[in-house]
């Protein structure tokens, strides 16, 4: 056992990376911003979410049936807090209906106006990063002007919020994204993870230091998952702000290591439409050219803005979309080569301007409006047909790595990968169909000895216990096809899931700890991240005095 947790704290060199480098864009992901219910409460919220009935199931079929292939996911740090079993029980859930529809998904760390602590329609960090600090008084606004938003973000960049416990607050946001992590790694559906979106940038001191943010959590959660990891843009983005949006100033935010990394940002409209957004668009590009970490439009829409006082606010009434500025949007996009893109947004929520939602709760039952329609066309149009869901290159060595994710019954081998300089050819797809072909021939019976072959997981565990079985060099892949593993409940999948994973083989041990608790490893993997914390924090601190002497 001692051998099973060490295996999961060694260094991010252990795993298999797919090369980035430079990711190309014949066919981009295309998707939705997706939200959901219980990951969205806020902490001073009652009762349970209204969201319709099977809403995560059907939203997910919908997207699928659209011809759109992923769904970046949002949730928030602080419905966790409140609720820690509804938040990764709808999480779960998103990972198995996005298994069964063949939709890809990014779940995104989000926050709005910082948190629901400064202002009431804020949401994001959780309260306990708040609690018994004077200086963050209750409701003193939580959006980029607020004074009370501003002494939180500096803090949080110098690393000095911590909770009532003393607890770093960095330390604490990775151990939430690892619980997600846990959850949902497993799952073909998972692209990824974005770290925290449009974090605040107050002074134009602080880019370097988000850059180390992102150096630490990247870090971290390649202690778990090979995956892709997104970092985001901030918040203000203002040609004209004295933080100095820049190229060069926004590439300090990426972290340090670049594999399998993408960069979100947002445009809300035409990127070339005027003067200002050309500009602001060509930002961003130049930053990806210094980088080298390909661009993830994470969320767009076409929306006007409008002055009010000092700050431009989004005009519900004069925003709109239609068939002609989202092919003028898209085809900007591709024309860019990004290396995706998700609508703003899936919600069974109303929204104050039409076009943020594609999607309305008609008692109970979830209906597609016009909005969705326009998406769906302007997709195809510009686009075509879904087809491979993660193009990457890296420029340096010339190889092409594609794969592609098929529900169904016909695989194209549309994702291929090649290698300029040796010239082979690698074809690799993820079929995800619930069909076994052999399930006619087979005659399994329970009086084998090989785990793989039997039809009943009790009936397994008591075999093990027996020493009828005995077997710590079990395949995972091997052992998921069996009915012993597929008549057992989610829970219990996803604990035999993580047990393989850590220790690359599974062990018959590890399958009786699973059978008789379910978060027997989760459990084991929280103890032990406790006791590395104080070594980690120690070892960071040092690299981010190195990082910021430099």
């Amino acid at each position: 056992m001692a051998f099973l947790l060490a295996a999961v704290f060694t260094s991010a060199t252990s795993f298999s990376y797919a090369s980035t480098g430079q990711f190309t864009s014949s066919q981009p992901i295309n998707g939705v911003v997706m939200k959901g219910a219980f990951v969205n409460m806020k902490h001073d919220d009652n009762g349970s979410p209204s969201a319709p009935q099977n809403y995560i199931e059907d939203s997910l079929k919908m997207i699928s049936r659209a011809g759109l292939d992923h769904a970046r996911f949002v949730f928030y740090w602080e419905a966790y807090e409140k609720d820690p079993q509804a938040f990764i029980k709808e999480i779960k859930l998103v990972a198995h209906a996005a298994d069964k529809y063949g939709v890809k998904i990014i779940y995104d760390n989000h926050q709005w106006h910082t948190s629901s602590w400064l202002e009431d329609e804020g949401t994001g960090f959780p309260w306990s990063l708040f609690q018994g600090n004077s200086k963050y008084s209750r409701g003193g606004g939580g959006n980029t002007p607020d004074k009370a938003a501003q002494v939180f973000w500096g803090d949080w960049w110098d690393r000095s919020v911590k909770d009532k416990q003393g607890k770093d607050g960095w330390t604490l946001m990775a151990k939430f994204l690892k619980k997600i992590v846990l959850a949902v790694d497993n799952h073909s559906s998972t692209l990824g993870y974005e770290i925290l979106s449009e974090p605040h940038v107050d002074n134009k001191d602080q880019w370097s230091k988000i850059g180390q943010f992102n150096s630490f959590i990247t870090a971290e959660l390649r202690n778990t998952t090979s995956k892709t990891i997104i970092y985001s843009m901030n918040v203000p983005i203002d040609l004209n702000s004295p933080i100095k949006i820049s190229p060069e100033n926004l590439a300090k935010m990426a972290p340090s290591y670049k594999e399998n990394i993408a960069f979100k940002i947002s445009v809300y409209g035409v990127p070339d439409r005027d003067a200002y957004q050309k500009k602001r668009f060509d930002i961003f590009l130049k930053t990806r050219d210094l980088t080298g970490v390909p661009l993830y439009i994470g969320e767009w829409n076409n929306v006007v803005r409008t002055k009010e006082g000092a700050i431009s606010k989004l005009n519900p009434s004069l925003s709109e979309l239609t068939k002609t500025n989202a092919k003028e949007i898209l085809g900007a996009l591709k024309k860019a080569g990004v290396w995706g893109t998700a609508f703003w947004k899936w919600d069974y929520q109303d929204a104050d301007t039409a076009s943020f939602n594609l999607v309305s709760d008609n008692n109970g039952k979830l209906v597609p409006n016009k909005y969705l329609g326009i998406l769906k066309d302007t997709v195809e149009t510009i686009y075509g047909s879904s087809g491979s869901v993660l193009t990457s290159s890296n420029t340096k060595t010339g190889t092409i790595d594609t794969s592609t994710s098929n529900n169904n019954n016909v695989n194209t081998n549309d994702a291929t990968s090649s290698n300029t300089k040796t010239g082979t050819i690698d074809t690799s797809t993820s079929n995800n169909n619930n069909v076994n072909t052999n399930d006619a021939t087979s005659s399994n019976t329970d009086t084998k000895k090989d785990p793989e072959q039997y039809d009943d997981l009790k009936k397994l565990v008591d075999d093990i216990r027996n020493h009828v079985v005995d077997n710590d060099d079990i395949s995972l892949n091997t052992f998921k096809d069996s009915k012993a593993y597929q008549g057992a409940d989610a829970n219990t999948q996803d604990c035999i899931d993580l047990a393989g994973k850590i220790g690359e083989k599974l062990g018959d041990q590890e399958i009786v700890h699973c059978s008789e608790d379910a978060n027997y490893f989760e459990n084991k993997l929280s103890n032990t991240d406790t006791n590395n914390n104080a070594d980690n924090s120690n070892n960071n601190n040092n690299n981010n005095a190195d990082d910021t002497s430099n």
